[in-house]
């Protein structure tokens, strides 16, 4: 269990890195609403998170046909919480610092629903 939590952090570091470059990108670059960017590169970054998770973490054996649908509804749920977060930490901190906070926030329901619901081994 704590193998699979650490890949699970290691996994969700590079998918947070990701979508940090991604926010920057939207934010500074193609001047994209903080929240509507923060939203856009958590969904971006969620298919790379999906694979890693599937391939490297959980070694899943289900088919995608199993475990796509739950990842997709798990991460409908984060990107809820994150976006959420994120807008409400927006008024008191710089977007970054807020994302930072969020993603903190979202992180631990992500790993329960990852561990055990999408990926559980029956």
């Amino acid at each position: 269990m704590i193998d699979r939590l650490l890949r699970f952090a290691l996994v969700g570091g590079t998918a947070t890195l990701l979508q940090f470059l991604l926010l920057a990108l939207f934010v500074e670059l193609l001047h994209t609403g903080e929240v509507a960017a923060s939203a856009a590169s958590f969904a971006l970054s969620a298919g790379f998170n999906y694979w890693l998770n599937y391939h490297f973490t959980f070694s899943s054996r289900k088919s995608h046909a199993q475990t796509l649908p739950r990842f997709v509804l798990v991460a409908l749920l984060g990107l809820g919480v994150n976006t959420a977060s994120f807008a409400a930490l927006l008024t008191a901190l710089h977007y970054l610092a807020a994302q930072v906070v969020a993603t903190g926030i979202t992180l631990l329901c992500n790993f329960t629903l990852h561990q055990y619901w999408i990926y559980r081994r029956e």
